[in-house]
């Protein structure tokens, strides 16, 4: 018998004490937080492995202890890195730490580091900045030995100029710590974001990764085990143990370890997903013990996150292709492998070790099972992607090298659905329970509108999946169908117990709200509520910000639409599609003379996208600025030779001028480019008669 351990799930061990019968205890309403240092005195052992571990590590004040990085150099010395001609110095003053830049022009700034970020194999730092912000620096400390190439400060983009008003300049959103980084490095962490003054007000209850981020508010726990009675959960709002203590048993005909209970159970995987995977957060009151969908909406296996087979491609940490691989579908859950207190191997620092605990190193460290390095599981098994120029991290899907060459693997159709026009080939695949639920739900995503009776039944029936991915995309694919088929059903979704379905579903039902059954309507206000909040939540993004003017203005409320335009805006005034989006929003609400300014700059912000530059061209005629409607169609029309909706607005504006040839001419050329349009055939009739 093997059997893979994770002491501190056991019961015994998590209270430290026999507890004998669990005794009924009366609950407070609000269990709090109490930090971890109230459980190191029961849980010494666990307790003593969290510390000095990368969760306890994950956010420092700025010391002489938490500092790896050299400071030594004198202020604006030029001793850490020269980035674009800019000058970048490190260096310390009386126990307190600097970030300086001399830019070519000779101006000097300088930041007080306030906090650290992370510890192996880099270190990141923070600096305050206006509006309670804090900043992520570009400038990192390589914390890897030496001989390994550290020990030096390094730029996240080494040869990528990022000038201060790019959003990826370290002064911009996407090095924001309250947004991006606070809640997975720091306990409880409430982002206090306020739209009206685009600031925040950020808090946590303790700087770490604490027993509390994982196992939730402790105060009951605490207060049980002062009295020596404890309820059946042990005053916890989450139990992360495996019931039964299942074992993993040998099988040793086929040298793999077989898990002594059947069924999944996913809480590990949900409650460790909330860090590490891509996801957004859509609730800022996290409940442990539901599914990661209750509370932030996990990315599926997209074109820019993921190769069309499923594996890593950007940063994408783990949940998603853990999702994927056969361990997880036999019930291999992350304690398995990973201590979550020490944030290590329990086998060792040697990660073939690990593999051998459930795979027998006879039959599978052999020449017979790999012709490439005999022994190397992960090298195979779990090939590394490195991000931030030093953190090799392996891919979580388990696969089978070159799985995805094989015609009867998922990421085959994934390709042909990102291509298009592959309906059938996904139709299939979205019809294979063999596939794992993230790869069905991203095969969905990607089919297109469909007209038969059959695959319209196969979206609908994957409404009613078991997992809450794949009814989150039937949601999204529904909104890509005829209308008719989002009127059939999906509806109840309203209802579901997860929120991230709940809030897919008030997106999707949105412009027939007033057309479902009746228990649906009565549901819809408060999923749309809480679509509302989630895109509040996010709104310091101009992004969530337009989404959420968009919403409000679909729903009718004009002034809370208006207000999130004009902030979308001022979070980026080059935003191109919200420049759009506000342009036809005055139109809407009868402000022509405002309009066009905005849906000029959208049009000059992004000259790339046509329907832009159709719009604007639109919007002109029908304001009487023919002429320059015509100036700007053309221009359109020479970027855009294949746009059947600029062709067609100018050869009819050019018509409507009287210049009858010209437009003549340029039907033509539609009639040839798209003999499937019968208007084209009239205009032509009309021009000739």
């Amino acid at each position: 018998m093997h059997r893979l351990t994770a002491p501190i799930y056991l019961l015994l061990a998590l209270t430290g004490c026999s507890p004998g019968e669990p005794a009924a205890v009366e609950q407070p309403l609000e269990p709090a937080f109490v930090g971890s240092e109230s459980c190191g005195g029961c849980h010494t052992t666990e307790f003593e492995q969290w510390q000095g571990s990368h969760h306890e590590l994950a956010m420092q004040e700025a010391s002489r202890a938490s500092m790896l990085g050299d400071f030594s150099g004198p202020a604006f010395s030029g001793q850490a890195i020269e980035h674009s001609g800019t000058q970048i110095s490190m260096y310390s003053r009386d126990d307190r730490f600097f970030y300086g830049e001399r830019t070519p022009e000779g101006e000097q700034r300088e930041f007080e580091i306030t906090h650290t970020f992370g510890v192996y194999p880099l270190q990141q730092y923070l600096v305050s900045a206006p509006g309670g912000r804090k900043q992520a620096l570009q400038v990192a400390w390589d914390a890897r030995p030496e001989a390994d190439g550290g020990q030096r400060w390094y730029h996240l983009y080494p040869d990528e100029y990022i000038g201060p008003d790019d959003p990826l300049h370290w002064s911009g959103r996407y090095f924001n710590w309250n947004f991006t980084c606070a809640e997975c490095h720091s306990t409880n962490v409430r982002l206090g974001y306020d739209i009206a003054t685009d600031s925040f007000d950020t808090s946590f209850d303790e700087i770490s990764v604490g027993c509390e981020a994982c196992h939730g508010p402790g105060s009951t726990h605490v207060a049980q085990a002062d009295d020596a009675k404890f309820d059946e959960r042990y005053g916890l709002s989450v139990r992360l143990g495996e019931a039964g203590k299942a074992a993993w048993v040998m099988d040793p005909e086929s040298g793999i370890a077989r898990r002594s209970l059947t069924g999944q159970s996913p809480q590990q995987p949900e409650s460790c997903g909330r860090c590490h995977s891509r996801r957004t957060t859509i609730a800022e009151d996290y409940e442990h013990g539901k599914a990661l969908a209750d509370t932030h909406m996990p990315s599926l296996l997209e074109e820019q996150l993921y190769h069309a087979d499923g594996r890593i491609l950007d940063e994408v940490y783990v949940y998603g292709s853990f999702l994927q691989s056969k361990m997880y579908a036999a019930g291999v859950t992350c304690s398995d492998c990973h201590n979550p207190h020490s944030a290590k191997l329990h086998a060792g620092p040697e990660p073939n070790d690990t593999c051998a605990q459930c795979h027998l190193p006879a039959k599978f460290a052999t020449a017979e099972h790999s012709e490439r390095q005999v022994g190397d599981c992960v090298g195979c098994h779990m090939p590394a992607t490195t991000y931030m120029g030093v953190d090799d991290r392996r891919d979580h899907s388990f696969r089978i090298p070159d799985a995805g060459e094989s015609a009867d693997h998922y990421g085959q159709l994934i390709a042909a659905g990102r291509a298009g026009g592959a309906n059938a080939r996904l139709i299939d695949g979205i019809g294979n329970a063999s596939y794992p639920a993230i790869a069905r739900a991203t095969l969905l995503t990607l089919l297109e509108p469909v007209q038969d009776a059959a695959p319209a039944d196969l979206v609908l029936e994957q409404l009613d999946d078991h997992d809450p991915l794949v009814r989150i995309a039937a949601l999204r694919n529904l909104r890509r169908q005829p209308a008719e088929l989002a009127m059939r059903s999906g509806s109840h979704l309203l209802r579901d117990p997860v929120r991230g379905v709940r809030t897919e579903a008030a997106l999707t039902f949105l412009d027939y709200r007033d057309l479902l059954p009746a228990e649906d309507a009565r549901a819809y206000a408060a999923a749309a509520d809480e679509y509302r909040a989630a895109l509040r939540l996010n709104a310091s993004q101009p992004q969530p910000a337009l989404q959420l003017a968009e919403f409000e203005s679909r729903l009718g409320k004009s002034d809370a639409a208006e207000r999130m335009y004009e902030h979308a805006l001022r979070l980026d005034p080059r935003y191109a599609l919200a420049r759009h989006s506000y342009g036809l929003f005055l139109i809407r609400t009868n402000r022509h003379a405002d309009a066009l300014p905005e849906l000029a700059q959208a049009a000059e912000l992004d000259a790339q996208t046509e329907r832009f530059a159709y719009v604007y061209g639109v919007a002109l005629n029908s304001m009487g600025h023919g002429d320059r409607a015509l100036d700007v169609l053309r221009q359109a029309y020479e970027r855009f030779p294949d746009s059947f909706d600029i062709g067609w607005a100018l050869a009819t504006m050019l018509r409507d001028t009287g210049d009858a040839e010209a437009a003549r001419q340029l039907a033509l050329e539609l009639q040839d480019a798209h003999p499937e349009r019968e208007n084209v055939d009239a205009l032509l009739r009309s021009l000739s008669s």
